[in-house]
């Protein structure tokens, strides 16, 4: 059944992501519209009314299922704040407040976000922490505004705390930047992937000419960063898979690295993405070693070699547990593994042999991701030839691995979401104390600058915050870099002159590419 809400213009203007994602949530075809329609079954229609003399909004959605006769509607009133530009901003609140709850009602659904429809739940929280004084009160603004249930709300609240206790200063680190590096080439591209990854196989000349381009990037933005008198945080090697390169290109690029970056030695986490096992080797890992990389990921996704076969993995579990043990005799002692929940075919049959595999070998950290059909991934394009898990067995294997980390000793420390994830449900970054990922909390709450490097990469550039009553806004400019290698390797040059004049610009600057 199709699902047409019809919008007023007050409180979206030409942009209704927000009610059209929230209806996704419940219908798998959802259309918008500004004008009254007759032509849906299953209309939605919210109307928006705004009290400037009495300093409210009211919100009203009325359901109404052509078919059978069945009429659902629900009214919302909330106070708007002094600074909220035409109550824009309350409108939107308020009417996604009123369409979740009449959705809710008509199909008897309950969203365990609520009306969080972004990547980044542990943003808002930690804003709300920064209000108020008392974590309960925060907690309250996530259940009565956005109507998040109670399990989310705890895990948001833990995640937060720990966060402030894992990097105390991370409210005050605006000033510094943390590095991402881009390899864009994999064995093989899996069928859920939509990160630049492309097959490395008969690649060679791409391959030079990127790293070339690599080379010269790294030394440009650390030239730029040592006249800023810029220092970095972390460094983060994603990709792709950053080892399918050869040692002998790792051990040139970190050259580069120790030569080009200022205070190398002041860098309080430097991670390598070796995510595909089959691209892992002993002379890789003896450089990494060498250059004092202190964490690394090995991702199984999943312990069943179906799984893997039907994924494009072309790697198998044998071979995931041998470099695993590899890396550990080489002396890695920080190593994250990625697990996928609701993989083709799986059910809590196949999760519980993943979780058990992954208990023999205790990675220091484990990133457990909801499947996620992602809009330009093969499995999307393609979805009827994959069999997935239902919204209810999702459920239970989120709560089976929520328990299994918690009675192994792992604690939740990062957390993000995607569009059309399964069961609307979030990924989650659990480790052992003392071992959490600080690039992946500093890339998630977006803190800090990230400098992206290299084919696919996302600068993300902060600028000085406004302070105002209510609280503060920050600017966040995003500047990709192209995607396919042979763009990147005609334009590297241009790209690296637009990213350091926008670096400039948010840190007041007059510093030029030579």
């Amino acid at each position: 059944m199709k699902l047409k809400i019809e919008l007023e213009r007050v409180g979206f203007g030409e942009q209704a992501s927000e009610p059209f994602h929230i209806g996704k949530l419940f219908f798998e075809e959802v259309e918008t519209v500004y004008e009254p329609s007759e032509d849906a079954d299953l209309h939605l229609r919210i109307e928006v009314r705004v009290d400037e003399a009495g300093g409210h909004v009211t919100a009203q959605a009325k359901l109404t299922d052509r078919a059978d006769g069945t009429v659902c509607e629900w009214t919302h009133t909330r106070a708007a704040a002094q600074r909220d530009e035409g109550y824009k901003r309350t409108a939107k609140r308020a009417a996604n407040y009123a369409l979740l709850q009449v959705l809710g009602e008509y199909t008897g659904m309950e969203q365990p976000w609520g009306t969080l429809t972004g990547v980044r739940p542990t943003k808002l929280m930690h804003n709300l922490m920064m209000k108020n004084n008392s974590i309960e009160a925060c907690k309250q603004v996530l259940r009565d505004e956005y109507l998040v249930t109670e399990p989310k709300v705890e895990l948001l609240a833990e995640i937060a705390q720990r966060q402030l206790n894992v990097i105390p200063d991370l409210f005050r680190l605006d000033r510094e930047v943390s590095v991402y590096i881009g390899i864009p080439f994999c064995p093989t591209k899996c069928a859920y992937c939509t990160f630049p990854a492309y097959d490395i196989r008969g690649n060679t000349g791409s391959v030079d000419a990127f790293l070339e381009g690599l080379h010269v990037e790294i030394r440009e933005m650390g030239r730029w960063m040592r006249a800023a008198g810029v220092s970095i945080t972390t460094i983060y090697w994603g990709g792709g898979t950053p080892t399918s390169i050869t040692a002998e290109q790792m051990e040139s690029l970190f050259v580069t690295m120790r030569e080009a970056f200022p205070g190398m030695d002041r860098v309080r986490e430097l991670t390598v993405e070796a995510g595909r096992p089959d691209t892992i080797t002993e002379d890789k890992i003896e450089v990494m070693k060498r250059f004092g990389v202190d964490r690394i990921s090995i991702n199984p996704q999943s312990f069943t070699q179906a799984t893997l076969d039907t994924i494009g993995r072309h790697h198998t579990v044998t071979e995931t547990i041998e470099k695993f043990n590899l890396a550990r005799r080489l002396g890695m002692n920080n190593i994250n593994m990625d697990l996928i929940i609701g993989l083709p075919n799986e059910g809590m049959a196949e999760l519980e042999r993943t979780l058990e595999q992954t208990g023999k070998l205790m990675p220091e950290s484990l990133t457990v991701h909801t499947l996620s059909f992602k809009r330009a991934s093969r499995m999307t394009k393609n979805k009827d030839a994959y069999e997935v898990a239902e919204r209810d067995e999702i459920t239970e294997m989120i709560k089976l691995t929520s328990d299994w980390t918690e009675r192994r000793g792992y604690v939740p420390y990062y957390m993000y979401r995607q569009k059309n994830i399964l069961g609307n449900q979030e990924n989650v970054g659990y480790a052992l104390k003392g071992y959490e990922s600080l690039y992946n909390i500093l890339m998630m709450e977006e803190r800090q600058t990230i400098i992206g490097l290299g084919c696919g990469a996302v600068s993300k550039v902060l600028f000085p915050k406004v302070e105002h009553e209510d609280g503060y806004e920050q600017r966040i400019e995003r500047f990709p870099n192209p995607k396919e290698p042979a763009a990147y390797n005609q334009a590297y040059r241009e790209y690296i002159e637009k990213k350091i004049r926008l670096l400039d610009e948010a840190y007041g600057l007059g510093v030029a590419p030579s």
